[in-house]
């Protein structure tokens, strides 16, 4: 459990140290709204790429079948309340399962939802966010 001042309960140590060790460009994979809103306390996403956070697309069958995500609506207002104009962008399965496999940091969560998954770009701090 993290006892800092300001820092979310759901941010393990070593998460906060996997945070700390990602670069501008470095991808983590990740499910859970709570956790996504305490993360995005911390981590900039990248604003110069057209998809700083990026879901897997519904697959054929499941699209036919009218499945809803409603995680993704979550994911979308947390996203934009944190100041992330960026709509969540989707791409094909096996393209996601490729971009999760170079991802710096993998977290498990243990995200129930079917299409959970997330995968956000860090990007930079402005130099007045350094304050």
């Amino acid at each position: 459990m993290v006892v800092l001042k300001g820092v979310p309960a759901l941010l393990s140590p070593e998460l906060l140290y996997t945070l700390a060790r990602t670069g501008h460009g470095d991808t983590i994979g990740l499910g859970i709204p709570q956790l996504l809103e305490a993360i995005l306390k911390l981590l900039p996403l990248d604003t110069y790429v057209e998809n700083p956070a990026v879901v897997m697309e519904l697959v054929s069958r499941d699209k036919e079948k009218g499945l809803q995500t409603p995680v993704w609506r979550s994911y979308q207002s947390i996203l934009w309340e944190a100041g992330c104009l960026s709509r969540l962008t989707k791409i094909e399965r096996f393209e996601f399962y490729e971009e999760a496999k170079k991802a710096f940091a993998v977290v498990a969560t243990g995200e129930t939802a079917l299409y959970g998954n997330l995968i956000l770009k860090k990007g930079v701090l402005a130099p007045e966010a350094l304050v």
